[in-house]
């Protein structure tokens, strides 16, 4: 070992925060590189070469040698070897420690304000999660928590914010939702949708609620379809937030915990679902549960506004056949260990787990 220089995530975010040039090195295989990354990293599928240690392995890196190289797998092992050969070449090189793993709870926001309110999205850049924050009037409303919670209070406490709510837009099955315990935090029953999965008490939200925060109101939309009892919430006639129902370029898929037929029958509940939503206002802007990239450190809302949605995603200007088709044909696999999360999700117990082991994959909620 030559004394390799290391990094961990929080340094890392704090660089690309900044604004600090970096070049990342992902030196995975492709079929993981395809599923998620971090932002602005190129990529060389050298894994099998830097594991027989082929001193050849990164002879295609030309990087700028003024510029600070962060060597990247899955672990953190394998990307040491890399981190170590670029130092002998004369790069300045740091690996980055427990790889993608640790990097799955890398998060950064962007914010949206409007006269009345304001909403923060918190965006897991590598899961491509997004959580948001609904503020108004020093009060606040936290959706989709899927950070650890300390995130969010910080933020509650830097703005000396009173939280009204915690809600879920449906049970998740490929994150662990933090709003139980965000509730508990603040002594408040968490919201989700009617539902008989939840192994704890919460508030049972149904079509057509209202939500006060500050001096807006927070509409509850059932938009069953990704799952049967997803709900999505329309922000003071001017945001619905949709999430994994509507996204800025796909749909949910509606296949999770389903055969074939019921498969089916949902697809086409997700398909009258988005009919509900693309009936309101085309100047509504849609900000969803998911992106299905790598989230940039570029402070700028992962957001559309329907009328923009509906020119550029094909899906939404099809019939209800061939949108029920489309989505047959199309269903990706399901994501990994999301069977495991749904139950930890619907028991609300995460003391035997390692979060960061369950979580370290991409999301495969979007179909487009």
């Amino acid at each position: 070992m030559m004394g390799q220089r290391e990094i961990d995530t929080n340094t890392l975010i704090e660089w690309l925060d900044a604004g600090k040039k970096v070049n990342i090195l992902d030196v995975r295989p492709t079929r993981e590189r395809e599923e998620w990354g971090i932002p602005g990293s190129v990529h060389i599928d050298a894994y099998g070469e830097l594991k027989k240690n082929n001193p050849d392995a990164l002879k295609s890196v030309n990087f700028d040698k003024s510029i600070p190289v962060v060597t990247v797998c899955a672990g953190g092992k394998t990307s040491l070897i890399a981190a170590e050969m670029l130092q002998a070449s004369g790069y300045e090189t740091y690996n980055l420690q427990g790889g993608m793993k640790s990097w799955s709870l890398a998060w950064n926001t962007a914010s949206l304000a409007f006269e009345d309110f304001e909403i923060i999205q918190f965006r897991r850049t590598g899961k491509g999660c997004l959580s948001y924050m609904v503020i108004s009037d020093q009060e606040a409303m936290v959706i989709d928590a899927s950070l650890p919670v300390e995130v969010y209070q910080e933020f509650l406490d830097q703005r000396e914010l009173t939280l009204n709510y915690t809600a879920d837009t449906h049970i998740h099955a490929d994150h662990l939702s933090r709003t139980k315990e965000l509730a508990e935090r603040h002594g408040i029953k968490p919201s989700f949708p009617s539902n008989d999965k939840l192994g704890y008490p919460f508030h049972p939200v149904a079509d057509g609620q209202d939500f006060s925060i500050g001096s807006i109101k927070v509409l509850a939309i059932h938009t069953p379809g990704h799952i049967l009892e997803s709900i999505s919430y329309l922000i003071d006639g001017k945001v619905i937030l949709t999430g994994d129902t509507l996204f800025t370029n796909g749909v949910g898929r509606p296949d999770l915990k389903a055969d074939k037929e019921e498969t089916a029958k949902k697809a086409t509940l997700l398909f009258h679902s988005i009919q509900k939503i693309l009936g309101l206002d085309q100047s509504i802007i849609v900000m969803p549960g998911h992106s299905s990239q790598p989230v940039a450190f570029d402070n700028k809302p992962i957001q559309s506004a329907l009328k923009e949605m509906v020119k550029n995603t094909p899906l939404l200007k099809e019939s209800e056949q061939e949108f029920v088709q489309s989505l047959l044909k199309r269903i990706p696999n399901p994501p990994e260990n999301y069977m495991k999360i749904v139950e930890k999700n619907s028991t609300g117990d995460f003391t035997d787990l390692n979060p960061i082991d369950l979580e370290a994959v991409a999301n495969r909620c979007a179909i487009s």
